[in-house]
This record gives C-alpha cells, sequence and structure tokens, in this order.
C-alpha cells in the first residue's frame, strides 16, 4: 500500500461562538474555509489544478452551512475548477473522517494530492437552532435514521450522557474540574509560547482587516474555586419533556437503577466557538515532483463504534483498535490528543488506558480552547504534529467521541 504524506496544516483561531458576540460570527462559513484553503495553497505554492479532491467536514449542513463547503470554498480560494470538494459529517468526528478518507484515497493509489479539514460557525449553528424553534420546528434527535425515542438504542443529550459516564465511573466532580484547570493552565502556557504559530492563520474581514488573530475563547485567569462554584448545566435539560419523555428517561431505558448526577458545567465542558482548519496529504511521488517536503507520514486510522445510549465512550476502543492496526503499543504515542468534549471524556480515557498524563492533551484542550464541531479533528491531528516536532516526538494519536456513539482515530509519525 502507497503512503500518505502531512505536508501541512493550518486552522484559524478559534472565535467565541457567540451570535453577535465572537470575532468571527459576522462573517459566512464559506470564508472560513476558504481563508485555510487559500493558507494551505499559499504557503505550499500549490498548483491547484493538481489537487485531486477536498475532503470536509461540517457537522449541521443546514442554511449557510449547506451546499458541499469543501467545493465552494475552494472555488472562493481561488482553487482551479479542476479541484473537486466534497462535505461529509460525523458529527464531532468528522475533522478526523475527512483526513482518513483523503488519506485512504491517496493510499490506495488513486489520487496523489488531497486537502482535508473542516469548518463549523457554532455561533451560526446557535442562531440558526433558535430559529428553527421559533418557528416551532422540533429539534431532531441523534437518531439512527428514524425517530430516537422509537429507536432500538435510545439516545440522550450529550451532556446528560457526559453525567451519566461520570457517575457510572464514580469520576467525582472535584477531579473533572482539576481536568479543566489544568487545560486552562497548559493552553494558557502554549500561548504564550507561540506553541501555535506554526498552524496558526489569522482571519481577514472582506475589506482586508483583521477579524482574529489569536484564540479568543481561552480564559487563563480560571481558578479551582471559580470552577467549584459553577452550577451543573444539564440538571434541567434531563428533565425536559421530548415528545413525552427526557433525556434522563432515555438513558435510563437502557439503565434503569441509574440515578444520574450532574457534574458538568460550562467550565469543564467544551467551548462553542467558530473555527476552521486544512490539512494538506499527498502521495511522496507528489511531495518529491513538487518539491514538497514532508512533515509526517499516516501510520494507521480507524473507526469505531459503541453504545449509542451513552454515546461517549467510543474513544478508548478507537485508540485500541487503532494502536493493534498500527502494530504499536500505548508506550509508542509520545503525543495523544483526545477531544475535551466533556471532562469525563478525556478523564475516562486516562484512566482506562492508565495514561501519562503529560502527554495527553499537552496545550490544552476543547475545554480551554473550543470546539467547534466539524472542524475540530482537523485541528487536532495539526496540534498533535505540531507537538512532537516541538518535543522530537515520534507517533502521535488523535481520537474523539462522536454522537451516535462513535469515534475515528488516526495515528500519525512525524517525519
Amino acid at each position: 500500500m502507497a503512503e500518505a504524506y502531512i505536508i501541512d496544516a493550518v486552522r484559524t483561531p478559534r472565535g467565541v461562538g457567540k451570535p453577535g458576540k465572537g470575532a468571527l460570527s459576522h462573517l459566512h462559513p464559506q470564508h472560513l474555509a476558504a481563508t485555510v484553503l487559500g493558507a494551505i495553497k499559499e504557503r505550499n505554492h500549490l498548483d491547484t489544478k493538481t489537487v485531486d479532491d477536498i475532503v470536509w467536514s461540517t457537522s449541521s449542513q443546514n442554511g449557510k452551512q449547506g451546499g458541499d463547503l469543501g467545493r465552494m470554498a475552494a472555488l472562493s480560494a481561488g482553487y482551479d475548477v479542476a479541484a473537486s470538494g466534497t462535505t461529509l459529517d460525523r458529527f464531532c468526528g468528522g475533522g478526523i473522517t475527512s483526513v482518513n478518507m483523503a488519506a485512504a484515497s491517496v493510499m490506495s493509489g488513486m489520487e496523489d494530492c488531497v486537502i482535508a479539514g473542516g469548518t463549523e460557525m457554532m455561533s451560526y449553528t446557535t442562531a440558526y437552532g433558535a430559529e428553527q424553534a421559533n418557528a416551532g420546528i422540533a429539534p431532531r434527535l441523534m437518531g439512527s435514521g428514524h425517530d430516537a425515542l422509537d429507536a432500538l438504542h435510545p439516545q440522550s443529550h450529550q451532556g446528560v450522557c457526559g453525567d451519566a459516564i461520570a457517575t457510572m465511573e464514580g469520576i467525582s466532580r472535584e477531579a473533572l474540574d482539576g481536568l479543566a484547570l489544568v487545560s486552562q493552565q497548559r493552553a494558557d502556557v502554549a500561548i504564550k509560547e507561540g506553541r501555535f504559530n506554526k498552524s496558526v492563520i489569522p482571519v481577514m474581514n472582506p475589506d482586508g482587516t483583521v477579524a482574529l488573530d489569536r484564540e479568543e475563547f481561552p480564559r487563563p485567569e480560571t481558578t479551582a474555586e471559580g470552577l467549584a462554584a459553577l452550577k451543573p448545566s444539564f440538571t434541567g435539560i434531563a428533565d425536559f419533556d421530548i415528545g413525552g419523555t427526557t433525556f434522563r428517561k432515555q438513558i435510563n431505558r437502557r439503565y434503569p437503577d441509574l440515578e444520574i448526577q450532574h457534574f458538568h458545567h460550562a467550565g469543564n465542558s467544551s467551548g462553542v466557538v467558530d473555527g476552521a482548519a486544512a490539512i494538506l496529504i499527498t502521495s511522496p511521488e507528489y511531495a518529491k515532483a513538487h518539491d514538497l517536503k514532508p512533515r509526517a507520514r499516516i501510520v494507521a486510522y480507524c473507526n469505531q463504534g459503541d453504545d449509542p445510549t451513552l454515546m461517549l465512550n467510543a474513544p478508548v476502543p478507537a485508540a485500541k483498535k487503532v494502536l493493534a492496526k498500527a502494530g504499536l503499543t500505548k508506550d509508542d504515542i509520545d503525543v495523544w490528543e483526545i477531544n475535551e468534549a466533556f471532562a469525563v471524556v478525556a478523564e475516562k480515557f486516562i484512566r482506562d488506558l492508565d495514561l501519562d498524563r503529560s502527554k495527553v492533551n499537552p496545550n490544552g484542550g476543547a475545554m480551554a480552547l473550543g470546539h467547534p464541531i466539524g472542524a475540530t479533528g482537523s485541528i487536532l491531528i495539526g496540534t498533535a504534529l505540531d507537538e512532537l516536532e516541538r518535543t522530537g516526538g515520534r507517533y502521535g494519536l488523535v481520537t474523539m467521541c462522536a454522537a451516535g456513539g462513535m469515534a475515528p482515530a488516526i495515528i500519525i509519525e512525524r517525519i
């Protein structure tokens, strides 16, 4: 099988995902995607006629985020019309999946140059959801092709699932808050030391002024006392009526004896943000012919499903699966990036795999930096690569939970 190289990885800073308040919220999602695609093109002097495809991820594909952002953003970025594009959705996992699919097409020998990435403007999707609700359109539950209320595997709200898992695992509020504090502290150090500078590019307004050139979401002033004072966010949501049942009852249909305790809040859950990322993937032959220096090779990737009722537990089996595919052990991995959708996801991941905490999300995670759903996986792959280069590490493993009880995973090797 042919190899797939990562040539470059870029991303936007993450802007606060509140309509009218975040620095990116006034922009079109296509503009964010075009920004990173344009940067990949310019930084690598890319002849876009030779780009075989663009594989993009956007989770909420409606309204402004509909209509195949992968293709339309490429046209906006000035790519040659020969560069095709498609857009996919694996909920939170889409940004890893776009890279995996791009790599697969190169490793199969059918394509030589593919760009992967993703975009999510949560400031827009939040506003869009509010518009739908005001119009009397009920939210769609994360079902398996039909109404989740009647599905064989009942599904709940992600935050309630996080609380349920923490309850089942005996993970305390104090442990979750402690991990959230570490995330903020590590992100603060990373930003101050410029660890993201190689990948982060500014987002410009259409008039040429700077919209955002730094991370907007982090709260370095966070303290343990401040986190402890925050009220749980999902107590009311758990008992919200959804067609004659509740999110709590959905979980109790499968786990009738579970008395869910509520631990997660705004401080130990992922931040709502806007952002985009792009990764350039080529064959060795293409890289040599176009004088491109590879930064990493893709060693292995996988997809894994798990219990959709609890939704968030697939990263551990995904990590085990991709390690087996690569012929590696956990001790071979120098950098782990596990998305901090909720603190319990990362905490359970560390405990179940018995990992060295210093190697897991060493520059902070989504609790500090935010989680732009469809883009996050691509961001984390770039972050892992930057960290491998900074520290001289060899292997990085990236995985994350996704709605429906899924987790894609990937292992990269620094060149």
